[in-house]
């Protein structure tokens, strides 16, 4: 037998469709209901303070009052008061006066003069220093004497440096030195390209004899000389 129903209007076809979307409609009522607040009207309303000048108090300045301690009492004095006779010998002191009488005698302070080294150039000195075996030779032949007899000795001990000749150093030291007073060689100093040149240099200043001192004014002065040594390789 056929039903006679048309299924398009039967109603049972969307149920669980509505009856999700009426759940889901319950539910949300429910919980805009359990979230609903209500506030009570508050019947006070603010109200303005007024502050005015009357209220301010005025505070007296009071100024505290320092009363000084009472003075101390004064020493009791004491019951029985002895007396003690002054038997006793009181040795004076004499102050002697520090004054000097005219008639003291002054003793001379002798004061010594302390004589100053000075250095007297070569070319200006009076009395040039005297190379051992020049002082033969006449007074103006004496310092060409020292001159010829120097180059002689540097001629004489020069050696060139083993290392300056392997790294081809050359060039020109100049060597200042001083004769002193008693005739030694002091204060030698060289400026040059090369230290091992200024070495060797100083070793040759150093092997110079004791000379006799030169003169200035019959007085041994001290005499800067300086005089070049040139390296050169051939």
């Amino acid at each position: 037998m056929e039903s006679k129903k048309n299924p398009k209007y039967d109603l049972r076809r969307n149920s669980s469709l509505y009856f999700v979307i009426g759940l889901a409609l319950i539910l949300f009522i429910v919980w805009r209901a359990i979230e609903w607040k209500s506030y009570e009207k508050n019947t006070y309303d603010y109200e303005q303070l007024d502050v005015t000048d009357d209220d301010d108090e005025e505070v007296p300045i009071t100024e505290q009052i320092k009363t000084p301690p009472p003075p101390p009492p004064p020493p009791s004095a004491p019951e029985v008061i002895e007396v003690v006779e002054d038997d006793e010998e009181v040795e004076e002191t004499i102050i002697e006066s520090t004054e000097t009488d005219q008639e003291e005698i002054i003793e001379e302070v002798v004061v010594e003069e302390i004589e100053e080294e000075v250095d007297v150039p070569f070319a200006i000195i009076e009395d040039a220093p005297i190379w051992p075996g020049c002082e033969k030779r006449p007074k103006s032949a004496r310092r060409n004497c020292f001159e010829e007899q120097i180059k002689k000795h540097i001629k004489k001990n020069f050696r060139y440096p083993e290392i300056a000749q392997e790294m081809g150093i050359q060039g020109r030291v100049l060597v200042v030195f001083v004769i002193d007073a008693e005739g030694q060689i002091v204060n030698i100093r060289m400026r040059g390209p090369d230290k091992n040149l200024e070495n060797e240099a100083k070793r040759i200043i150093e092997l110079l004899p004791k000379m006799t001192p030169g003169r200035q004014r019959g007085r041994a002065v001290r005499v800067p000389y300086s005089i070049p040594i040139v390296f050169r390789l051939q």
